[in-house]
Parts: structure tokens; C-alpha cells; sequence
């Protein structure tokens, strides 16, 4: 019997292989989904489901690397991430989870997540290490499992201020998870107004010789100033690192064409860039969400082929939250549980993510 390949669907079904007849689109629509199955037809015109035997993102791209200013695959041609960000750690731990991570693959079809580890503040790394540290490992180990990128972030506002603590916890990333293709390291999430030259690079340097004691290949995407934006400041001034990119951060509502123009420079020099964080909404994270602005920022990070992790999966009452106030960390969240800016980004990862 000759099977044509017509695409996967997720639906649920008690039994290993299940055949059926007359299998219409309304019907897929209505489905549950659970587990992904691959819709097979053969000549006779029936259509049978069987299990996804598909390859995962990770399977199929391999280890990343950086070849100029791109991400690229194993076998070196340019790939574009495209995934979530979960919360502070400390804040928003219920979502630091198995089953979270789980369902943005399956039904989000996100095929990165960024777990950010939080630093300061109440309860944050420096308080309380071992339980912020055993959040992120599990969402680590669940991202591996998935087949999934997962991207290992210091989430702080002044890492230069406690780089013992960051080559501690980077060292153990590196050791525990670093012969994995899934791991990328992000040292600083959002440098404030300090220097390039005189400050962020010599402690991104410190923390990438801390990590590559353990793992060689594995990207590092390094902060940049004013809140991970200025990435112009790179140009002739780079990291020597052959496997390093350099963070982008913005909010739609707030940062428009100023900021594009000074990651066109960084492009135009050849600078690698990943947005590590972006919003729909303005800077506070909160606010009015600004639909042309998030498409046209959409438009130019396909068109560079620049991936990204969208802020954040939580139940905040803010605009830039992915889902309503109380729902669950254990993922399976209908549409109604879902904000606006989390539908949309959401739409944004079906239409454009194969995995």
C-alpha cells in the first residue's frame, strides 16, 4: 500500500494506530490536542493517523553555531528560533514545569523556551540558590525531552555586580547540560547604562571562559547596553568567541524604527543578534499593545533571520502576559485563558514554526 504524507495534526486516540474513514478538516478542527500524529492517505483514498514519528527541532537542526552574523544548523545553512520567555523565576516558579514546557511545544509550537533566572530581589539566586536553581534545571531537563532549544538566562539588571555568583552558576550549567545540543547561554539579560568596553565585555569574557571550560560549542548570547539595545556599540569591538551573539530587546508599543536602525548598523557589520526579550506592549511590559508595530518588527526579524523569545508566560495582570490571572502552570490553557498579546504571539509561532 503507497501512503502519501498530508501533514500532522494532534488528536486523541486511545489505541496505537487508529483508521478513519472520511476524515474531513472540520473533524481535525474539533479534535483534542494532545499527541501529535501524522495524517497518511493511501491510494484507496482512506485516511489513517498514526503516531508522529517526525523529527524534533533539535534532531533536525543539530547544533547551532555562529557563522557571521547568523545562527546556523549542522549543516550550516541560517536558522530562525522562534519561542517564550518565562517570568522571573522567583515570581512566576509555577510555570517552571514539565508539563509548561510540554505544551508551548505541542500546541504553541514554540521551539525554543527561555528560562530566566532571577537574581536580585526577594527570593531571587543570591537568597535562595538551590530552589531557583532546581526551577531551571527543570525546565532544562523538559526542554531536552521535548527536543526543544532552551535558552539559560542570568536575568538581572546589574550581573557585573555579582560575577563569582554567575561563574558558579554558569559553570555548573555548562558541566551538567553542556554535551547537549539544546543548551544556549544568555550571561546578562539587560545591562543598564554602563559601558561596553569598560564593563560588559570584560564580564562577558570572565563568564564565557567559566562556561567553555565545560562546553566549546554551545552559543553564549551576551547583553548589551541600555537595556540590551544598543548593539551597534559592538561593531569592531566584538568578543573573540567564535560561538557568541549579542542581545536585542525591545517592545513593540515603545521602540520602533530608532531602534531598528541601530540593529541595521550591527547587521550591516556583521554583528549577530538574537532578541532574547521582546513585548507587543511598551517597555513596562504593560500598556497598549501596538499591532502594526509588532508585525513590522515580526517582518524585519524573518527577513534577518533573528530568533526570538517573546515575554513571557505568566498570569500577571499586565498587557504583555501571556495568559490570564489564575491559570494553571501545568499548561493546557484554552483560549480563554489566553490575553491578547498571547494570542497573537502565539498565532505568530503556529503559522511560521514547522515543529
Amino acid at each position: 500500500m503507497v501512503l502519501v504524507y498530508l501533514g500532522f495534526i494532534n488528536i486523541a486516540v486511545e489505541s496505537e494506530v487508529k483508521v478513519v474513514e472520511n476524515l474531513g478538516v472540520t473533524d481535525v478542527e474539533q479534535a483534542q490536542q494532545t499527541t501529535p500524529f501524522l495524517i497518511l492517505k493511501s491510494v484507496s483514498e482512506t485516511e489513517k493517523v498514526f503516531y508522529d514519528t517526525q523529527h524534533t527541532v533539535v534532531e533536525e537542526y543539530g547544533q547551532l553555531s555562529v557563522s557571521g552574523r547568523y545562527m546556523v544548523d549542522k549543516e550550516g545553512s541560517p536558522v530562525q528560533l522562534r519561542g517564550m520567555s518565562l517570568f522571573w523565576s522567583q515570581w512566576m516558579g509555577k510555570f517552571y514545569t514539565q508539563e509548561t514546557v510540554r505544551w508551548l511545544k505541542t500546541n504553541w509550537n514554540v521551539t525554543i523556551v527561555r528560562a530566566s533566572m532571577a537574581v536580585e530581589d526577594v527570593d531571587g539566586y543570591l537568597n535562595n540558590k538551590a530552589r531557583e536553581k532546581a526551577k531551571i534545571f527543570e525546565v532544562i531537563d523538559a526542554a531536552i525531552e521535548e527536543g526543544i532549544y532552551v535558552l539559560v538566562d542570568w536575568h538581572s539588571h546589574h550581573a557585573e555586580d555579582y560575577i563569582a555568583e554567575a561563574k558558579d552558576f554558569f559553570s555548573e550549567v555548562a558541566e551538567k547540560y553542556g554535551d547537549t545540543p539544546n543548551i544556549i547561554y544568555e550571561t546578562y539579560n539587560e545591562p543598564l547604562d554602563v559601558s561596553w568596553s569598560a564593563v560588559l565585555k570584560p564580564y562577558h569574557e570572565e563568564i564565557i571562559a567559566e562556561i567553555r571550560k565545560y562546553d566549546p560549542d554551545n552559543i553564549v548570547v551576551c547583553g548589551t547596553r541600555n537595556w540590551s539595545q544598543r548593539v551597534d556599540e559592538v561593531v569592531n569591538n566584538e568578543l573573540s568567541d567564535k560561538n557568541v551573539m549579542y542581545t536585542l530587546h525591545y517592545y513593540a508599543t515603545s521602540h520602533k524604527e530608532n531602534v531598528r536602525r541601530l540593529t541595521e548598523t550591527a547587521l550591516a557589520n556583521n554583528i549577530p543578534i538574537f532578541v532574547t526579550e521582546y513585548g507587543v506592549t511598551d517597555y513596562s511590559g504593560d500598556g497598549e499593545i501596538d499591532v502594526a508595530s509588532a508585525n513590522t518588527w515580526w517582518n524585519f526579524l524573518d527577513e534577518n533571520k533573528i530568533s526570538w523569545c517573546n515575554w513571557s508566560i505568566a498570569d500577571k495582570a499586565e498587557s504583555s502576559a501571556a495568559l490570564k490571572p489564575g491559570a494553571s502552570g501545568k499548561g493546557k490553557w484554552s483560549e480563554n485563558e489566553i490575553t491578547e498579546s498571547g494570542l497573537m504571539v502565539r498565532a505568530e509561532m503556529k503559522a511560521k514554526n514547522s515543529y
